[in-house]
């Protein structure tokens, strides 16, 4: 028996990284899961790997409407509702102040914030009493970070509709909570920069525990927070960053 035994999930950006590892843990942990992503090669990569049983692959932007209501529709369509919405979409630049081009400061926006609220909102009609919203958030938000300032804006934006949401969906029974991962061994942070070496040092030598966490410890949160052990939380945010934000 799984922690999430008949549920369902949808998993907003879950072709890498994060969003993969926690599309992974959720099906282990017994939940039949719904992944989207713009690479269509790369979600059927992760629905062969998940197995599918468990898993459906959905090719979608989260800033394009008619993409997102074609998601919604499809999960409506298989006859199930929603528990648990991970929305974990997201894409970061790096720009000081005198840097920022209007497409890099759009494009972050329109997909971070953009792109969850409209997932959130498509998604309410399907979401369950007693479901989980999951809001991708980043330990960045409370952290003065040179350079990634439009992308730490964002995430202050996330941490912001989570208390707001919470306290509009917590009379229907639903929880929001955002989780804020601090610097992950991923495929995106490492290619911010031209020097993914020295970036990777770092952000090492930032973070109290002397490392930088694994896709994996981030997904288990996302269980915690979609399962039942949670259900006396919301509009908590859960920093899971090796102590970055707090020492």
């Amino acid at each position: 028996m799984g922690q999430l035994d008949h549920k369902t999930a949808l998993i907003a950006g879950a072709t890498s990284g994060i969003g993969l590892a926690a599309a992974r843990a959720l099906a282990a942990e017994g939940a039949y899961v719904f992944l989207t992503g713009r690479r269509e090669e790369r979600l059927e990569e992760a629905v062969a790997e998940i197995g599918a049983d468990r898993a459906t692959g959905i090719t979608a932007d989260v800033t394009v409407l008619s993409d997102l209501d074609r998601v919604m529709t499809i999960i409506k369509e298989s006859g199930r509702g929603l528990d648990i919405l991970y929305a974990n979409a997201g894409v970061g630049s790096v720009g000081s102040l005198g840097e920022i081009t209007w497409e890099e400061f759009m494009s972050t926006f329109n997909t971070n914030v953009g792109g969850m609220v409209f997932t959130v909102q498509k998604a309410l009609p399907l979401l369950t009493k007693g479901s989980s919203v999951i809001l991708c958030g980043s330990s960045i938000d409370v952290k003065a970070a040179p350079g990634m300032g439009v992308y730490a804006a964002t995430k202050a934006a996330v941490r912001s509709l989570g208390r707001t949401w919470a306290a509009e969906l917590v009379n229907l029974g639903i929880r929001v909570n955002v989780l804020a991962p601090g610097a992950t061994k991923t495929a995106a942070l490492a290619e911010l920069t031209g020097d993914p070496a020295a970036l990777m040092e770092s952000l090492t030598t930032a973070t109290p525990m002397n490392r930088i966490a694994t896709p994996e410890e981030t997904a288990n949160v996302v269980v915690f927070l979609a399962s039942d052990n949670s259900s006396f939380m919301t509009g908590s945010e859960i920093y899971v960053d090796g102590g970055h934000s707090q020492l």
